[in-house]
């Protein structure tokens, strides 16, 4: 049997949850919403909440210890997005970015730059705020991720 794909989802400052959850339901996947603590979720047997702990990167390392090819993970965070890209995972930001092999070590580096600029007190400003696009443009991204990983299970 092969195994189901799971969606983890870094669920602290994530906007798109209701969305994962639609279309988790219409794909019959399960959905880890992983948090630092506790976390609001739908009563659905296919949703599972995870309280990870008040450590520094308790939920980032609940995820990716557990993140592995097939499954898809939501998250805006780029360490964990490159560590699960790592593990084999599909990672989509809240936006509908995918982060791949290709492109997660020049996004890890400009992240790491910006950081070390803010820290330096350089005002580089912050992200875009969130919009509908986004929100669109994720719904596009998780679904056609969705379909691409069953088409090639069913292949095998």
């Amino acid at each position: 049997m092969t195994p189901t794909t799971r969606i983890y989802v870094d669920a602290d400052a994530c906007p798109v949850k209701d969305e994962i959850y639609r279309v988790a339901a219409r794909h019959d996947l399960p959905v880890s919403v992983v948090a630092g603590n506790f976390i609001r979720v739908p009563n659905d047997p296919l949703i599972e909440r995870i309280a990870a702990g008040s450590g520094m990167d308790a939920a980032d390392d609940w995820i990716a210890e557990r993140a592995q090819k097939g499954d898809i993970v939501v998250t805006s965070d780029i360490p964990l997005a490159a560590r699960c890209v790592k593990a084999g995972a599909d990672v989509i930001a809240p936006n509908g970015k995918p982060f791949s092999e290709e492109s997660i070590g020049m996004t890890l580096a400009v992240r790491n730059l910006m950081t070390d600029l803010r820290s330096s007190g350089e005002v580089t400003g912050g992200p875009r705020s969130f919009s509908p696009r986004d929100r669109s443009a994720f719904l596009s991204a998780l679904d056609q991720t969705i379909r691409r990983i069953q088409r090639a299970r069913d292949q095998k």
